[in-house]
């Protein structure tokens, strides 16, 4: 039976979709298919900026450190980069153009300034190494990339070739300082900016697949706007239901920020989301638990999200009761299943102040998908929730993309407005990614119980989730192949109380050959983003065990060494 939280949901929602209001509906073509999409959206991301900055002008809109910039200064700011680009180094629409470097404010004036500028923002991943970034801008042809010194560096130390012009930026500078690169050349706040599209081509994000390295995952201007009204919409609706109930903080909406930029989920429900909201965004550059619980009493932040095990270590801190978090109302996850007994554990240590809430989504649906809130979440801790109305649908597909029977398994498939065009250069991986009626094929194994609750059970990609960030296993044993002395690698997940999974090796070195583990580790450093090394390595002095196909049996080695891991305490 529907709760009594789904059924203030529903009245809401539908007086929310009523003719005129923020959430109405009309109908937009997507692969082929009429899907439903919010009918006052803006049609494009310099417009949806544009439009949500002046409204909210004068409101704090970023901190991160010594400044503080309103949605007005940030706007301006970012209108005179674009300028600067536009003008002075002759970005045309539709460029991609690349940023690698950490959080900072100057990174979100940075994006903004491409889309203005008409460019592709190409959000390279922060964490990747030398040839990870070179091969990343070459595969999607960047004509230019803006790093901050550490990444430019890594770019530097490549040993590829690129074409792409690299420019230095700075953080912790106001942004026509830190940004003033792009001023150099000329233009400037009344230079003419391009009038954009709904189709054009708006991001690009990278994702990995089951395949190898990371694939440029690419979005029109549509899609990333809808997805981020989506967000809205779901937002609205719970504020109004807690505004009318008096358990809405009365104060500015305020998210920390503690997840990379260049990840979906900052990038869309986090940023994107606080332009409409008038929410402030107070960064948080590098993962402290105290150092986030500081900052949410001291910015009285509403808004959390991270990856799970963020969240379960502020709120099993010692220091816990130090710190006044009682604005923060709403703690979300992303990028990993919690725990049920993590669920159980943050709501009790935030008391009848707010809930744990969790989301899932994936790059390639701009962050779309379910979401499990309050008290639905706590009822249901081991569920991700339902498709997030009104625009989202998602279906439990067998292997020829055909519903399965409730409450069976299969794929979890996601069909909306949303989702993204294709992988660039990529058109056989798009074709597999999406069925004839137009459903994102997720990777994940789930079902729907009979209240539509998805829950995740398996996934069907060979892919590890460490903390949020996907590995794909080939990739890693590519890189392990790569040293003359392997003979045999396999490469699997295993469980981490912290990040939830890490990755798991076992190697058989070529006959003669003694190769160590710190040895073969100190090898995959310049290969591999840290997260993506092994945490367990077990070296095998004979061959693996093979299957019939004479491939490795991959799952009896993964069975065995997970076991012998669990023994081991």
């Amino acid at each position: 039976m529907p709760s009594e939280l789904d059924l203030k949901i529903r009245a809401t929602l539908e007086a929310m979709m009523a003719p005129g209001q923020l959430l109405e509906l009309t109908q937009g073509e997507h692969f082929g298919q009429q899907m439903p999409m919010f009918k006052s959206a803006p049609g494009n991301l310099a417009d949806f900026m544009a439009y949500f900055c002046n409204q909210h002008a004068d409101k704090e809109f970023m901190v991160d450190g010594d400044i503080r910039l309103t949605f007005g200064e940030a706007y301006m700011a970012a209108k005179t980069l674009a300028g600067g680009l536009v003008e002075g180094h002759g970005v045309k629409k539709g460029d991609h153009i690349g940023i690698v470097g950490r959080n900072s404010a100057n990174w979100v004036i940075l994006y903004m300034a491409v889309v203005m500028a008409g460019g592709v923002a190409t959000k390279l991943n922060g964490f990747w190494q030398s040839d990870e970034i070179v091969e990343g801008m070459n595969d999607v042809g960047c004509t230019m990339v803006f790093a901050d010194a550490q990444r430019a560096k890594r770019i530097e130390n490549s040993g590829l070739d690129y074409d792409a012009e690299i420019v230095l930026f700075d953080h912790d500078v106001p942004p026509l300082e830190g940004l003033r690169a792009l001023l150099a050349k000329g233009g400037g706040a009344e230079t003419v900016l391009p009038q954009l599209d709904p189709m054009d081509r708006a991001t690009i994000l990278f994702t990995s697949g089951s395949t190898g390295r990371s694939k440029g995952a690419y979005s029109n201007h549509r899609a990333v706007v809808q997805g981020a009204m989506s967000f809205v919409g779901a937002f609205a609706v719970v504020a109004a239901i807690m505004e009318k109930e008096g358990t809405m903080p009365d104060i500015q909406p305020c998210a920390l920020l503690c997840v990379p930029l260049f990840h979906v989920t900052a990038s869309v429900p986090l940023l994107l989301v606080s332009f409409a909201l008038g929410r402030k965004i107070v960064f948080l550059n590098k993962w402290d638990a105290e150092g986030a619980m500081k900052l949410i009493e001291a910015e009285k932040v509403t808004y959390f999200v991270g990856v799970p095990l963020m969240s379960m270590e502020i709120y099993s801190h010692p220091k816990l009761g130090d710190y006044d978090l009682s604005t923060c109302v709403s703690v979300a996850a992303g990028g990993a299943p919690r725990p049920v007994e993590h669920v159980k554990r943050i709501k009790s240590a935030m008391g009848d102040n707010g809930f744990p809430i969790i989301g899932y989504g994936l790059t390639e649906t701009n962050g779309v998908g379910a979401s499990n809130q309050n008290e639905n979440y706590m009822a249901r801790p081991d569920s991700t929730g339902r498709a997030t109305p009104p625009i989202v649908e998602i279906g439990i597909l067998d292997d020829d993309g055909k519903p399965v029977p409730q409450g069976e398994r299969g794929e979890v498939g996601i069909r909306s407005i949303c989702t993204f065009t294709g992988y660039w250069n990529n058109d056989v991986a798009t074709q597999a990614a999406y069925t004839d009626d137009g459903f994102f094929l997720s990777g994940d194994i789930g079902y729907l119980d009979e209240e539509g609750f998805l829950y995740i059970v398996d996934r069907k990609k060979d892919i590890i989730i460490r903390g949020g960030e996907n590995i794909s296993c080939q990739e890693v044993e590519d890189a392990i192949y790569s040293h003359p002395a392997i003979a045999e690698a396999s490469v699997f997940g295993v469980e981490d109380e912290r990040f939830g999974e890490v990755p798991a090796l076992v190697y058989h070195p070529k006959d003669g050959q003694s190769l160590s583990q710190e040895e073969l580790v100190e090898f995959l450093s310049d290969k591999l983003a840290a997260f993506k090394i092994p945490s367990h390595i077990w070296r095998h002095d004979t061959p693996l065990p093979r299957l019939g196909t004479a491939k490795i049996d991959k799952i009896s080695v993964a069975k065995k060494h997970r076991e012998l891991l669990a023994e081991s305490g």
